[in-house]
């Protein structure tokens, strides 16, 4: 069975009655062929309304419903067949969606079908066992798209895949329709749209075919899931903000490209930075201290060397620098704080560890974060998305600016860089507190 990728913001092309076999459809993706099972036996999944829950199906270890399609039709908020407005956020990994009932419905939200199949799929999204998780119906998010042909703009026909999603929370609300002013019952849910990151912002629909298939244990139905999907299978709840998508993934650097290339003298000399100071990693602090200094210096500040703290007690600041912003007569100087860590190469330090620092930082101070490691994506998606004044110097970096000081310095003499390095540590630490670098 051949992949069957689909991206999120892909248009696919919507008709009733296509043809489930053929792949492109009028110059678009065909839906119907990217979710159709081999197994033409099977029924479609349709799109026909908000919410399309397929049919459940009994496996080996017990009934499972494999999906629900949801479809928001933002041209149609605040007509009487749809008075609210759902709202996505793809950037931020959220959804909020309105259930269906309406105005004119009777009785209490979980009356109509859709409302019906979110109920119970909520018992298990927020289910507090992996077994129970694994059983939730993911969610597969489109939303109608607006397409232009022959300078025409055609409103129907078409969706806009807008990833997947696991219900993080559920509300009952009381909502009023805009045109009679009656006030009707509904639901209301918080969607968390998984991050697809790893897989180029894609899934593959082979994973709902496993998920229909009565023959496969769920799993089985496991094996083509996004990552993303098998941690929150795995880890419940906690893990939803290490899941959900972030717009800032495209600037997270992989463990690949923050390390020198594989076999390199980049490499190499990697490796002997860190067996050098790996017996006397306080002494990395100076040599990071420096690299910093070269870093923050080459944006057009002028840098200032401070101090290196005592060990032990550094609270999570291993030196201290002052950055000096604008011109000689015209300047504001931001204090520095600096962490450095001396680990293998490929260790990863966690979002726990950049915390450290980012705790320490006052309005108007800024840190930086040297390693001869790596920094976790998670970390990353943090600093980045809380807008974190955090440089970070990773072991592909802290190479660069090791043999631009050796070439300055000491004639390429890496040996003599880093004997230097160690033998200024002693007379460089202080006690002096990070404020005083303003008067120095």
């Amino acid at each position: 069975m051949e992949p069957r990728p689909v991206k999120i913001y892909d248009v696919l092309r919507y008709a009733r009655g296509a043809s489930p076999v053929e792949m492109v459809l009028d110059g678009y993706l065909n839906y119907h062929f990217l979710t159709s099972s081999p197994d033409l036996r099977r029924p479609k999944l349709m799109l026909e309304r908000g919410i399309n829950a397929a049919a459940a199906v009994s496996a080996p270890d017990g009934p499972r419903r494999p999906v629900i399609a949801i479809r928001s039709s933002p041209w149609k908020a605040g007509h009487a067949s749809n008075p609210w407005h759902d709202e996505f956020d793809l950037d931020h990994g959220h959804v909020r969606y309105y259930g269906d009932h309406k105005p004119t419905t009777v009785g209490l939200p979980g009356a109509t079908a859709g409302n019906r199949a979110l109920l119970e799929a909520w018992s298990l999204h927020a289910g507090t066992s992996k077994r129970e998780r694994s059983l939730a119906p993911p969610l597969l998010l489109f939303r109608s798209s607006t397409v232009n042909q022959g300078g025409r703009s055609i409103v129907k026909g078409h969706v806009e895949f807008c990833g997947v999603a696991i219900i993080e929370r559920l509300e009952h609300v009381v909502q009023r329709d805009p045109a009679s002013g009656r006030s009707f019952p509904n639901i209301v849910l918080d969607l968390a749209v998984l991050d697809l990151a790893e897989a180029g912002d894609t899934i593959d629909l082979r994973w709902i075919d496993d998920r229909r298939n009565e023959t496969l244990t769920v799993t089985q139905t496991a094996r083509h899931a996004p990552a993303s999907w098998n941690v929150w299978v795995a880890q419940g709840r906690a893990s939803i903000p290490r899941v959900r998508r972030r717009v800032v993934s495209s600037r997270v650097k992989t463990t690949e490209e923050q390390l020198p290339v594989a076999g390199s003298a980049e490499e190499r000399l990697l490796e002997e930075l860190y067996a050098f100071f790996d017996g006397r990693k306080h002494a990395f602090e100076m040599l990071a201290s420096r690299v910093a200094a070269q870093v923050l210096g080459g944006s057009g500040a002028v840098y200032r060397d401070g101090w290196l703290t005592r060990a032990g007690g550094d609270g999570g600041v291993d030196f201290v620098g002052r950055l000096d912003l604008g011109s000689p007569t015209s300047n504001t100087p931001l204090i520095v704080l600096g962490q450095a860590k001396c680990v293998t190469p490929r260790s990863s330090i966690g979002p726990d560890q950049v915390a450290r620092v980012v705790a320490r930082l006052r309005r108007g101070w800024i840190g930086v974060f040297v390693t001869t490691g790596v920094f976790s994506r998670q970390a990353q998606i943090e600093i980045i998305d809380d807008q974190y004044p955090l440089v970070l110097i990773n072991g592909r970096t802290l190479v660069e600016q090791v043999v631009r000081m050796a070439a300055a310095d000491h004639d390429n003499d890496l040996g003599a860089l880093l004997l230097a390095a160690a033998g200024e540590y002693e007379t460089a630490v202080t006690h002096r507190r990070p404020e005083e670098i303003l008067f120095g």
